[in-house]
């Protein structure tokens, strides 16, 4: 037998040492990593994705919609047809926004003028209702008042000359741009501000005048007008001529055109184009 004590398992220092499994990692760093139970798999990402857009899909369809969020989308669809109408509006009245405030002044000047000639208009036939009604003789204040009526007739059929104050609109035309519409459009502006008689070139404007383009140029009532255009226009010149300077009227119109309109006023224009009178086919006095 030796003499040497058993083995006790006992450190250097008397102590015993900690127990520890036979199979236990002596460090975390050497463990090994559990292995996954049986049937068991990790989260799909694909399977998730699909899942929300399931849900997502769900809660958009079908729509909705409830009477508060109806009453909020009607409002809204009568807001914007709102907003449509007025900028529509503002896009009509652009050419004013733009103007100047002395052609903007011009404009409100001449729509007075035109109110106090519908005025005087007017108060003239009262004046003459009232000479017949309290005339001594009505017969004879008839007559002098169709006689009146049937000078006047004849200025505005053209069957008569006329005098009086009014403007002189030379229209030079160099390239030949204005054609018969522009001129067209110029009479018109001159009847509206107030023209009692008109006549172009050598031809008398009526109220059943008419334009043409023709090949060799412009033609008014069948008669061909040659370059450079004068209208001879009575009427009153503080109201005519404004209407041809209007912000887009008459005369920038014919600036685009590379032609140029001169106007002059004047107290005595002459328009001595007569039309021969016309006799109508089938109507006939009443009287």
């Amino acid at each position: 037998m030796s003499d040497e004590p058993p083995t006790t398992g006992r450190t250097p220092d008397g102590n015993l040492p900690p127990e520890r499994a036979p199979h236990e990692p002596t460090s975390p760093e050497h463990a090994a990593p559990e292995p996954p139970a049986a049937g068991r798999r990790g989260p799909d990402p694909e399977s998730g994705e699909s899942n929300g857009r399931r849900r997502l899909l769900a809660a958009l369809w079908p729509p909705r919609a409830s009477r508060a969020q109806l009453i909020v989308a009607l409002l809204l669809a009568v807001l914007g047809l709102g907003v449509a109408i007025q900028v529509r509006t503002t896009s009509d009245n652009g050419a004013l926004r733009g103007a100047r405030q002395e052609d903007l002044v011009r404009i409100l000047t001449e729509l007075d003028n035109r109110t106090q000639r519908l005025q005087d208009e007017k108060r003239g036939l009262d004046s003459q209702r009232s000479e017949l009604e309290t005339s001594s003789d009505q017969a004879a204040e008839a007559l002098k008042q169709t006689q009146q009526r049937e000078a006047q007739l004849g200025v505005l059929a053209g069957t008569v000359a006329a005098q009086g104050p009014g403007i002189t609109l030379t229209i030079n035309d160099p390239h030949g741009g204005v054609e018969a519409d522009s001129l067209l459009d110029t009479l018109q502006e001159l009847r509206a501000a107030g023209a009692e008689a008109i006549q172009i070139n050598d031809v008398r404007v009526v109220a059943d005048t008419y334009f043409t383009q023709g090949a060799d140029g412009v033609l008014i009532d069948g008669h061909k007008v040659s370059r450079p255009y004068v209208f001879k226009v009575i009427g009153n010149p503080q109201d005519l001529e404004p209407a041809l300077n209007i912000p887009g009227g008459v005369v920038q119109t014919l600036e685009k055109e590379q032609a140029t309109a001169d106007v002059v006023r004047s107290q005595k224009i002459v328009v001595d184009a007569l039309r021969p009178p016309k006799q109508p086919d089938y109507a006939r006095s009443s009287q």
